[in-house]
């Protein structure tokens, strides 16, 4: 299991990844302005609204129910060790006293510092930090307007830009950076959010977006070795080397996440509905089943779930996000030792139909997680699981798995003869989300 992105050749400094695969489960949290309107994060992009317009978000930002004690025992208590919260998203609107912008939460009605004393919440809740920041800023005068901005098709383009200096901007964004990097303590995740470069993006060489050099990328990744050389980076800065974690967004990996043919440490990043911000009339939401289910799938191929709440512009936590964090500690108290220190399971050991294989290996434990309950009998096909498995119980209760080794009919017939474990189980399934039979292994 690689600890780091320690397989590349690449003389980069790294950031430290060996808490990171073994918590396994975060919290991303996006909250801006865009809580307001309550109709996703992208909201002044897919509208295409003004900042005159927007502005009227930034006079009535009023977050009087936020206590961030609150979000991080909803967190701690849904099993999660870390959280990931957006310090300034593509809006550009920044959550903590930056000195270099007006554009802050001290000059709305909030009037304080946001970010501070979440840090310290999730802090007093033993969980590490991390902040996302957005490379992009629709707001600040000097991003110079492409066609993913905003203003994309404002018929004053042409005459916006003349007047921005991307590399102003650049500056703004390294100093921005520097304050979130020296002033909150140990940072563990730095989460940048994204280039897109012309001819990466899939929209053709005509269309026009930014990459490393519109970020000052090779700069902006000294900076933040200089500043933290412990933390973990993400890979969005469109540098081929630098980051510690590839993180595929809103779909699950079929398999561990490779670069060139090798393992790399992952994480997948989740949303509870079809929305990182809050929106109110959003329908799509995952039941507990599916996140659970979705958490386990992860980490059986050695990733982490970073999964995303957005808070309302009261500073709350909706009622549908905190019942699925209630339903994920629910199981997660029963079952977070086939979730903490596992990863995928050795290649000779082959998951049964509907279920996920996950494998501690300082413990020497194998997890069967059964998506769908079997009546009786589970078959665990292989020589390894007969040679190796000494001892099998439910996860959540610790009864006794009784089994005996066998061939199955089909291999007495067949020429391709193969030994096979089998699990009496109870004919009722146990009442929890996802049962899981822990394997001790010899």
């Amino acid at each position: 299991m690689p600890s780091k992105h320690a397989e590349s050749s690449s003389p980069r400094p790294r950031g430290d990844t060996s808490w990171f695969v073994n918590d396994r489960f975060g919290m991303f949290i996006h909250w801006g302005l865009y809580a307001l309107p309550a109709r996703h994060e992208w909201i002044k992009h897919h509208e295409q609204i003004p900042d005159a317009d927007y502005d009227k978000y930034f006079k009535h930002f009023d977050p009087d129910m936020y206590n961030p004690d609150l979000w991080a025992a909803a967190a701690s208590n849904a099993g999660m060790k870390y959280f990931v919260i957006t310090t300034k998203h593509h809006e550009g609107f920044c959550l903590w006293d930056s000195k270099l912008t007006d554009y802050k939460a001290t000059n709305t009605p909030a009037g304080r510092d946001l970010l501070r004393p979440m840090v310290d919440a999730f802090r007093r809740r033993n969980m590490r930090v991390g902040l996302y920041h957005s490379l992009i800023d629709w707001h600040h005068p000097d991003f110079v307007i492409d066609d993913m901005h905003s203003m994309r098709n404002s018929p004053d383009r042409k005459k916006l830009n003349a007047k921005r200096v991307q590399a102003r901007y650049a500056e703004y964004l390294h100093g921005q950076v520097r304050e979130i990097l020296s002033q909150y303590g140990k940072i563990d995740i730095l989460w940048f959010d994204f280039s897109y470069p012309a001819g990466k993006s899939g929209r053709g060489a005509n269309w026009i977006g930014k990459g490393r050099e519109d970020w000052k990328s090779e700069a902006l990744l000294k900076l933040v070795r200089e500043l933290q050389p412990q933390v973990i980076l993400d890979d969005r800065l469109d540098l081929p080397d630098g980051w510690d974690i590839k993180t595929p967004e809103q779909f699950q990996p079929r398999e561990w996440v490779k670069v060139d043919g090798k393992p790399v440490v992952w994480e997948a990043c989740q949303t509870f509905s079809g929305s990182w911000g809050y929106h109110r009339d959003e329908e799509s939401w995952k039941s507990v089943d599916m996140l659970v289910q979705m958490l386990i799938d992860t980490v059986s191929k050695g990733g982490n779930l970073l999964l995303n709440v957005g808070p309302t512009g009261r500073g709350e936590f909706d009622r549908r996000a905190l019942e699925r964090l209630d339903g994920m500690g629910e199981w997660m108290r029963r079952h977070a030792r086939s979730i903490y220190g596992c990863t995928q399971a050795p290649a000779e050991f082959k998951a049964p139909q509907d279920c996920r294989l996950t494998f501690n290996p300082a413990k020497k434990r194998l997890y069967v997680h059964l998506f769908a309950w079997p009546f009786q009998a589970l078959h665990l096909d292989g020589k390894a699981f007969v040679e190796r498995v000494e001892y099998a119980q439910l996860l959540n209760d610790a009864s006794e798995i009784r089994f005996r080794k066998s061939l199955t009919p089909q291999a007495r017939r067949g020429p391709d003869r193969h030994d096979t474990l089998t699990l009496t189980l109870p004919v009722k399934k146990p009442g929890v989300t996802v049962p899981v039979i822990e394997l001790f292994l010899k």
